[in-house]
């Protein structure tokens, strides 16, 4: 010890020199004072290695202050190492425990294998201090640092072509973290991105130092084929490597492997683990994945409990079809005790997270009339905006919710504007508008422009415009009449379970039509519609019933449909049942 303090007094390059050697002994306590000494004298590679003591609690107590303070000097004055260091400490919102180590610098920010914990907030502002006096120097570490602060960092930093660059020079000089950098850079260049195979080299180098993410990239070009050659085998290969680095993404596609077995031995309990690696490191859709397997059973038996319970992982994590999944839950007691207001609270998380399903059940809820808990539920604005973006299906459903007032005050003008919009696709937003146009609602009548409308829905097999088609060609409305081809359409429409068309069908065999009278037919139509809880068809059923017209006279049977009828709203039945009763009281007489 006496002749370490002589050798800092005389020499602080000696100083220096017997610490680094101490250092690589792992005599850290023996170390420091050497080191001091010749960062006392000015050397700022001593300054940089107690500030890595300092971080690593080797020989002193870890602290993060005297190890930003000990490296903040070694970087000012020039050393590079401490620059990156300082930089990548920044970028992860500088280190809270020791196990945060020295020396992984930049290797940290490209790699996805963190768990779980809130992520502190990174400086990018501090850090771009540092990495560009690193990569002015010429580090590869401090121009793929200097990459990944222009690439992520906020606006008034943000430079892709200059990061682009910085990753391209980094590349050049060997660095890993600058190779996947790079690729990432060329893959999000649309200008460039179709250079497919230098992006796969770039992968591939930085796979072969063992950056998790870059694995699992190449992982992903080798099951695509993009760049490299398609090999799924060589892809689960890639996953498995990088899941055992700790990369949620591979163990999540690791995980699916297990469980199909297409390229691996299938083992599902195995598969399911490492989903449930990703799930507890903060992955939602891996535990959505997990909840699904004990849902739908298969490889893994049904357990609605234990399903329930990572849906609602999943969905606390952010997952709109977990938060879908959980409510249906709760809606019918599967794995959680029913409860509707919980099932309500689900549905809505999962539809402000923007679940389209979820959105259309909450819509569809409004429309029959369900008092929903917390209030309405802003349904046109999530359609709204969706609709906005071009889809079609929204615009439908936000044309719905304005005609009926669902979520927002009824506005037939606008309904009508957001149904042409989806008219362009949509058969049943032609109907809709067909509808709107033939009873002049929100827009000006106009019975030919209707018939055009439903025309285009029926030739796309819609049965609503099929049966209303029909009901214009019969009574000639928006153009000629055509009997034949009403008569087309409504079988058409009732060969899907259309019970108008059926209906509609019994009323023309029935006469007065054009064509010649077939009360048989027509009764055979009027108890099809009647089965499937037409109003109309009830009350025509019961009166052929009751006269016996096209089929055996059974006032019995009459009656029943009489009453089936004035329940549903009928009330013409009343008059009929009335007379049914004055024939039975004459017969019992």
């Amino acid at each position: 010890m006496l002749f370490d303090r002589l050798i800092g007094k005389a020499s602080p390059a000696a100083a220096l020199r017997r610490g680094l050697g101490l250092l690589e002994k792992e005599q850290f306590t023996e170390a420091l004072p050497l080191l001091a000494q010749a960062a006392q004298a000015g050397l700022p590679e001593a300054a940089y290695q107690i500030g890595r003591l300092y971080l690593q609690g080797s020989g002193v107590p870890y602290s993060e202050s005297e190890a930003v303070r000990w490296l903040q000097q070694a970087a000012l004055h020039g050393n590079v190492e401490a620059q990156c260091l300082l930089a990548a400490l920044l970028l992860q919102g500088m280190v809270t425990a020791p196990e945060a180590r020295a020396g992984e610098g930049a290797a940290r920010l490209f790699s996805a294998s963190t768990t779980n914990a809130a992520s502190p907030t990174p400086d990018f502002e501090a850090a771009h201090k540092w990495a560009r006096m690193a990569a002015q120097a010429g580090s590869a570490e401090g121009q793929a640092l200097l990459g990944y602060v222009l690439t992520y960092g906020q606006a008034n930093l943000r430079n892709l072509d200059e990061a682009r660059d910085c990753y391209q020079h980094s590349a050049s000089g060997g660095c890993a973290q600058g190779h996947l950098g790079y690729a990432l850079a060329l893959a999000g260049d649309a200008r460039i991105s179709e250079c497919k195979t230098e992006i796969a080299e770039h992968v591939r180098s930085a796979a072969e130092t063992g950056i998790p993410t870059a694995i699992f990239m190449l992982g992903v070009l080798t099951e695509e084929g993009a760049g490299v050659d398609k090999n799924s085998a060589g892809a689960v290969d890639c996953y498995r490597k990088a899941a055992e680095l700790g990369h949620r993404g591979a163990q999540v596609k690791w995980g699916v492997a297990l469980i199909e077995g297409k390229t691996v031995p299938p083992d599902p309990v195995l598969g399911e683990s490492w989903l449930r690696r990703a799930a507890l490191a903060g992955d939602p859709r891996a535990a959505e994945m997990i909840g699904d397997l004990y849902t739908k059973g298969g490889p893994m038996p049904p357990n609605y409990a234990e399903a329930a319970s990572w849906y609602r992982r999943a969905a606390e994590a952010g997952s709109a079809i977990a938060a879908r999944s959980l409510s249906s839950f709760y809606m019918t007691g599967a794995g959680v005790p029913a409860d509707a207001e919980e099932a309500a609270r689900w549905l809505r998380m999962a539809a402000e997270a923007g679940d389209a399903g979820a959105q259309i059940d909450l819509a569809q809820q409004l429309l029959a009339g369900v008092d929903l808990p917390g209030g309405r539920p802003p349904v046109t604005d999530w359609f709204r905006k969706t609709a906005a973006g071009g889809d079609l299906v929204a615009a439908f459903n936000l044309g719905v919710c304005l005609l009926q007032g669902a979520g927002a005050d009824r506005d037939d003008q606008q309904a009508a504007i957001w149904l042409r919009r989806a008219a362009e696709g949509l058969p049943e937003a032609q109907y809709m508008l067909g509808r709107l146009l033939s009873e002049g609602r929100g827009v000006q009548a106009d019975l030919k422009a209707a018939r055009e409308w439903f025309t285009l829905a029926a030739e796309a097999g819609n049965a609503d415009s099929q049966a209303a088609l029909a009901e214009m060609l019969v009574n000639g409305r928006g153009g000629p009449a055509d009997i034949a081809k009403a008569i087309k359409l409504c079988e058409q429409a009732a060969a899907k379970g259309h019970s108008g068309a059926m209906f509609a069908l019994g009323a023309i065999h029935g006469g007065g039509h054009g064509i010649a009278v077939d009360r048989a037919k027509a009764a055979r139509w009027f108890r099809a519609a009647a089965e499937l809880g037409h109003g109309h068809a009830q009350l025509m059923l019961g009166r052929y019933l009751r006269s016996g017209a096209g089929v055996s006279q059974n006032l019995r049977d009459a009656q029943y449909w009489f009453e089936c009828a004035l329940a549903l709203g009928i009330v013409e039945a009343e008059a009929d049942l009335a007379e049914l009763s004055a024939v039975t009281s004459k017969i019992a007489v």
